[in-house]
């Protein structure tokens, strides 16, 4: 059986059996605590870009053939189809790599929306301007940059356009079905749609429904004694909503002002 690639600081998820103690307490902020582990769970393995800031660290670029490939080079730099074993079935979303030729690290240039792909050898996937690709450069110049062109369709799909607005290609060759990859095409169609999968624990999270919750978390007691009045329902809904937006201090100060609560030193 093929096994995934594994990095350096890569950690193994070890499970513990639950004591009554944390049985009796499950009820206490239970969807935090859910979050969270969903949180450590999803951040080993490989998972689809959905974002431009999701393109960072280890990548591996895949691609939907008749067996499923991924974008890797040699240590010469040659850019190659290298085959995907580390798949269940040909469903790109569980596509991880098994070899370090797989594997790129992309870096944003400083500036503008272009990344540079470094190999696994510290050579830059470049594209002349035949079409050609390589890995064989050791410094970034614009043909080593390339734009991410995110497809309609999302669920991480790309297209990548090189620094003469061609964008590369997977394409069969020849009788024996040879897969070539190349920088030459006009346009994108889906021989130029690529799955850009990263490492789980470099994706960029957004705020869960729990965290919020989190944040809005403060007791009615609690709102009363910093406003130093007894405060009614919307007072209260109030005083939470300006809370999660930041601006806690100026609704707090309005009600104490109301009430001749205020201290013109306090704020």
């Amino acid at each position: 059986m093929v096994k995934a690639l594994r990095f350096k600081g890569d950690k193994k998820v070890k499970k513990r059996k639950r004591t009554e103690t944390e049985d009796d307490n499950a009820g206490e902020d239970s969807s935090a605590k859910i979050a969270k582990q969903q949180e450590g769970e999803e951040a080993e393995g490989w998972v689809d870009s959905e974002s431009l800031e999701d393109i960072n660290g280890p990548i591996i670029f895949t691609f939907s053939a008749a067996r499923p490939i991924c974008i890797a080079c040699d240590a010469a730099g040659k850019v190659f189809a290298s085959p995907i074993d580390a798949i269940k079935g040909e469903d790109l979303s569980t596509a991880e790599p098994t070899d370090v030729k797989q594997v790129w690290v992309a870096t944003k240039i400083h500036g503008t929306e272009k990344y540079s792909f470094k190999s696994h050898h510290g050579r830059y996937l470049s594209c002349d301007k035949f079409g050609v690709l390589s890995a064989t450069r050791e410094a970034i110049s614009p043909e080593e940059e390339f734009l991410p062109v995110p497809n309609e369709l999302g669920g991480g799909r790309w297209a990548l356009q090189s620094v003469r607005d061609k964008f590369l290609s997977v394409d069969e060759v020849g009788a024996g079905g040879a897969t070539e990859i190349r920088g030459d095409a006009e346009a994108v169609g889906f021989k130029e749609t690529f799955v850009i999968r990263l490492q789980a624990r470099n994706k960029k999270r957004k705020n869960s429904g729990a965290e919020a919750k989190a944040k809005d978390k403060i007791t009615r007691k609690e709102l009363e004694a910093q406003a130093g009045v007894k405060l009614d329902d919307e007072q209260v809904k109030t005083l939470k909503r300006a809370r999660r937006e930041g601006r806690f201090h100026e609704a707090l100060l309005d009600i104490r002002v109301k009430f001749g609560k205020h201290d013109k030193f306090a704020y």
